[in-house]
């Protein structure tokens, strides 16, 4: 695994990094519904980003810095000691962030079908990342 540029935050932060995630989870969907495919997809990756800030700012006191977007789902394995769920969650991540260098750089426009399935997996590691927050006493409990 490549080393990963590391930024320390203190874990209060992470609920703010979560918020975000929720932003653009809210900001996916919407796209979606407005069958602006592209800002869907993108919106969507930013929230799987912005999620795994959020557990790795929470769990662990830092988030990824590095330029490229893959360190993040690294770290989570790293704060997450490589356990089997947090693996799936940042395979989850790594498959969204592989849609954004063709959303936002090749000409090729996204599908219905393609924003469906962002749309869908960012809603799961968002929904992850609250359980999480709420866990580490991060979040209130509902």
């Amino acid at each position: 695994m490549p080393k990963v540029k590391i930024i320390q935050r203190p874990r209060a932060d992470a609920p703010g990094y979560f918020r975000k995630a929720e932003q653009f989870c809210v900001a996916a969907a919407a796209a979606l519904k407005a069958d602006r495919y592209d800002a869907a997809m993108l919106c969507a990756v930013h929230a799987g980003i912005s999620s795994a800030d959020a557990v790795c700012v929470g769990l662990g006191g830092r988030r990824s810095g590095d330029p490229d977007h893959m360190r993040a789902a690294d770290l989570l394995e790293t704060v997450g000691a490589n356990s089997p769920p947090i693996k799936e969650k940042a395979q989850l991540l790594r498959s969204l962030i592989q849609l954004k260098n063709r959303v936002e750089y090749e000409d090729k426009p996204a599908t219905r079908v393609d924003a469906e399935a962002a749309a869908k997996r960012c809603e799961r590691l968002v929904s992850w990342a609250k359980e999480e927050l709420i866990r580490a006493r991060l979040l209130p409990s509902p």
